[in-house]
């Protein structure tokens, strides 16, 4: 499945992919405390992504210097597996930057029909990307 999504990428923006989804593996085998998480991951087209969502909380990313919010960086993947507890989801640019995090993605979803046994989440994520450029990644709790 990845290999068909991925041929109509950039090779930037198939390497950043590929190392997003090779994060939620480690988030969804690993959980956080011996439980389960789940989160949403988007990668591209950061700017329309922010344009059609918005804060659930004080952004755990705003601010800190761009160096160290990139995805090859190992502090950043074990700050998002810690922040992977809180709702929202988490933007990266095409360029591999978390660029925001813990966001409600505020797309229209009454026109997607989901297969039994995804959720809130998988719809969400199905809604921007089907609104914007972006590639969307769930970790599902169960």
């Amino acid at each position: 499945m990845f290999a068909k999504i991925s041929s109509k990428l950039s090779a930037n923006r198939q390497q950043v992919c590929e190392a997003v989804i090779e994060l939620a593996v480690e988030i969804s085998r690993e959980g956080r405390e011996g439980r389960r998480i789940g989160t949403l991951f988007t990668v591209g087209d950061a700017d329309s992504v922010l344009a059609n969502s918005r804060s659930l909380i004080l952004d755990p990313v705003a601010n800190h210097p761009r160096e160290l919010r990139h995805i090859g960086s190992e502090n950043l993947r074990g700050t998002l597996k810690e922040l992977a507890q809180l709702d929202g989801a988490f933007i990266f640019d095409d360029e591999g930057y978390v660029v925001a995090g813990c966001r409600y993605l505020d797309a229209k979803a009454s026109d997607i029909t989901m297969p039994m046994g995804f959720g809130s989440r998988h719809l969400a994520a199905a809604s921007i990307s089907r609104i914007t450029d972006a590639v969307s990644i769930v970790v599902s709790e169960s």
